[in-house]
């Protein structure tokens, strides 16, 4: 019953907040009044009760103005100041009272300051200096608190001495200690200190830990947005590269009508977005870049066609899959050329060959000052609900586990009187206590501590039972092995692939694992052959084989079926999967969109990537079903979009 007036008293202080702060806006006064309802639970219940009504004010208003949230630190500033001065007895008279007001305005007029700073310099759109009112911030401040002090003093004076009896009690789950025992409190107070630093350390960690990975999540969505846009932006510049005319435009250059129409329609493309600093085109080889493309720029002049260009040193770790002809991850670098995101993307020819490279470095400036603005929000937020998490924290910890301990410890201390009048005094007392945790604390952690031993007990058995497993299968497998070449195709077979689950499984037992499954399964095979015979559907194969070693490399593709292939990759080029699946996927549909080319000579195959995921697949098999499925799904879906 108790608990339900203090909350509703929350609840009054939150509304007058809310009313209050809604009133300064419609009327235009120069003040917030948004602060009197945190004032007035702050001095009645204290620390814990001030802070709630402070932030969740700032909360939610913040559904109405974004911006409220960041001054949520100013509305905990205000509870924290006003309970401090409460417990030294200022909110007991008016005369005290006074001298509270220009404290608490200076204190929330320097942080009004800082944070306004801050979102200013915060802007992306305007980087001009920062010009803030300092005498209006804090006039307006000291305004703002004379008014809301004053009503929360006359707010104190109604309220009943109930409620403010309430407010003392409010949250704890025991009776209170009696002072009879000084070799308990100080005890306690040591470990109080230690649990209370431990909370405080572990809420710094969790808020700064979600303030973090809202950083990089940010950072990364930004980044990825500017790579599908340079991504775009290199699939236009290739579409104006016949791939057949390269050497053409190597040996002919500007002497070339067609050379000087595709430079021209480069150049159009670079001036139509002012972020693309460089665009070339390359043929790579072992003794370097071989200019195609290599347009000028305001500051420097492009190499002519047929000069070698040495490799930079943002590829030169990617150098030998550039001479493969196979596509490589967008690269960022910050050099003298700027901060600038490069992406490479390989032209292939009808015989999925790759005969050049298209390259656009794009500039990631904005993508800095977005950043700096982020961080800068971020740190006024942070702030906020650190100290709203802390003090939560530490409230819940006070009353739900330090002092039902420091309960028990104090009548434990009375157990030692040789007195047996004394002793059945102190057990009928600590019967009496409504302690909601009592023993169970210690129940609890050891009924944990066991648990938590029998699973990791259960979970070394089982671990030891699946590598004896997946070496049981390798053993089988290397037994019964037969010829690892696939005889049409020429690439790895079936029992190649086994073996190499069998291996993946392993690794997964000791957590080393970390790859990609691809299925591939090539549609209208028996089509082909009914059609032109088997032979043609031969060919038909072998084609299709040739592009998926030319995009995923030959040495990670298995032969597992009639038309069905799986490709495998590990480690570091795990990551590039996707790209290498769209690549896959844009070859095949070029191909099938050149009319030249005979029904045997295309390609259609359904694709399904499935990556592995740690403490999720438990067996290679689990990813390969993944990839199964979906490429099931892509089938059904070219299935669907056929025509003919």
């Amino acid at each position: 019953m108790f608990g339900e007036k203090v909350i509703l008293v929350c609840i009054v202080g939150l509304i007058l907040n809310l009313f209050g702060a809604g009133v300064a806006e419609l009327s235009g006064l120069p003040v917030y009044l948004d602060t009197p309802g945190t004032i007035f639970i702050a001095a009645l219940g204290g620390y814990m009760p001030g802070i709630a009504v402070g932030f969740f004010t700032n909360l939610l208003r913040a559904g109405f103005d974004p911006q409220q949230m960041y001054f949520s630190s100013i509305s905990i500033l205000v509870a924290i100041f006003t309970a401090f001065f409460a417990k030294k007895g200022f909110f007991d008279s008016f005369g005290k009272m006074i001298f509270f007001i220009p404290v608490l305005a200076l204190s929330t007029g320097t942080l009004d300051l800082i944070i306004e700073s801050f979102l200013k310099t915060a802007s992306v759109e305007s980087l001009t200096e920062v010009k803030i009112d300092c005498a209006g911030i804090f006039s307006k401040e000291l305004i703002d608190k004379i008014f809301s002090s004053l009503l929360a003093f006359a707010l104190l004076q109604l309220t009943p001495p109930q409620i403010k009896k309430s407010f003392k009690t409010f949250g704890r789950r025991q009776a209170s200690l009696s002072d009879e025992t000084d070799y308990g409190k100080k005890n306690l107070k040591s470990l109080r200190t230690k649990l209370l630093l431990l909370l405080i350390l572990s809420s710094f960690f969790v808020s700064f830990s979600i303030a973090l990975i809202s950083y990089l999540l940010f950072k990364d969505a930004a980044t990825e947005d500017r790579i599908k846009t340079v991504d775009g932006i290199v699939a236009v510049v290739l579409n104006e590269i016949n791939p057949n005319h390269v050497d053409d435009y190597i040996r002919l250059g500007r002497a070339s009508k067609e050379y000087r129409q595709i430079e021209e329609e480069l150049y159009t493309i670079k001036n139509s977005n002012s972020n693309i600093k460089y665009i070339y085109i390359y043929k790579i080889a072992a003794d370097g870049c071989h200019v195609i493309f290599d347009l000028d720029t305001s500051n420097l002049e492009g190499d002519k066609p047929g000069d070698i260009v040495p490799f930079e040193a943002g590829i030169v770790p990617y150098a030998d899959d550039l001479i493969a002809g196979k596509p490589i991850p967008p690269i960022i670098s910050d050099d003298e050329f700027g901060y600038l995101l490069t992406l490479y993307k390989p032209l292939y020819d009808i015989n999925g060959k790759c005969q050049c490279y298209a390259a656009v470095d794009y500039s990631m400036d904005i993508l800095f000052e977005y950043v700096r603005a982020f961080i800068i929000k971020l740190i006024a937020l942070f702030i906020g609900c650190f100290i709203f998490i802390s003090a939560m924290s530490l409230t819940f910890v006070e009353n739900h586990i330090i002092l039902p301990i420091n309960t028990m410890a104090h009548y434990a201390w009375n157990f030692s009187f040789d007195s047996e009048a004394a002793r059945q005094k102190n057990i009928k007392q600590m019967r009496s206590l409504k302690i909601t945790t009592g023993d169970e604390i210690e129940n609890l952690y050891y009924a944990l501590l066991r648990t938590t031993e029998n699973v990791l007990k259960y979970l070394e058995t089982l671990q030891r039972a699946r590598s004896q497993v997946s070496d049981m299968i390798f053993k089988v497998f290397e037994m019964d092995k037969i010829a690892h070449k696939d005889s049409l195709t020429g690439i790895k077979n079936k029992t190649a692939y086994v073996e190499e689950i069998a291996k993946l499984d392993k690794k997964i037992s000791e957590g080393a694992a970390e790859f990609c499954i691809i299925m591939v399964d090539v549609n209208y095979l028996k089509k082909i052959n009914d059609a032109y015979g088997h032979e043609r559907g031969n060919e038909y194969l072998i084609n299709a084989c040739k592009l998926v070693c030319a995009v995923f490399g030959e040495e990670n593709v298995y032969r597992v079926g009639g038309d069905e292939f799986v490709v495998i990759i590990e480690g570091e080029k795990v990551p590039l999967c996707k790209y290498f699946a769209a690549q896959f996927k844009m070859e095949m549909d070029r191909k099938n969109s050149n009319r030249s080319l005979k029904p045997w000579e295309k390609v259609s195959a359904a694709v399904g990537v499935a990556y592995y995921q740690s403490g999720v697949d438990n067996l290679a098999d689990d990813v390969f079903k993944r990839a199964d499925k979906e490429m099931y799904a892509n089938k059904l879906a070219m299935k669907a979009a056929r025509t003919d």
